[in-house]
């Protein structure tokens, strides 16, 4: 089992426990469910990865993207951003947020795991 820890930001629980049971057998899982808890776990548990939606309540996955990145204890955590939101308009924004990556859902498996590796050296 690989120890590395990977946090998923997202107020759907639908969509928490959906990449939960993908990443839970290879990867320590932490979940938060809107951008404030987000922030906060990334900052005790300084997770391996974070993936990040965008459209959350309150404050959005941007501004929770943003603080986590211009925090020096979590500025170095890659955030892929994991959203509805397709478009190019979206993708330059969460770049200039400090975004490492950016799945669009539906996603495929493959795909998320293919991102998450990109980062992240599992042993299988």
């Amino acid at each position: 089992m690989c120890k590395k820890k990977i946090l998923i930001a997202d107020d759907e629980l639908g969509s928490r426990l959906l990449v939960s049971s993908l990443l839970g057998e290879d990867y320590t899982v932490l979940k938060a469910s809107d951008r404030e808890e987000a922030i906060n776990i990334a900052r005790r548990q300084k997770p391996d990865l974070i993936l990040m939606d965008i459209m959350m309540p309150n404050l959005d996955g941007y501004s929770a993207c943003h603080a986590i990145k211009k925090d020096a204890a979590t500025s170095a955590i890659p955030v892929i951003m994991v959203t509805a939101l397709g478009q190019e308009l979206n993708k330059k924004l969460a770049n200039h947020m400090g975004a490492d990556g950016y799945v669009t859902k539906p996603f495929s498996v493959r795909g998320l795991l293919a991102t998450i590796d990109r980062f992240l050296e599992c042993p299988k």
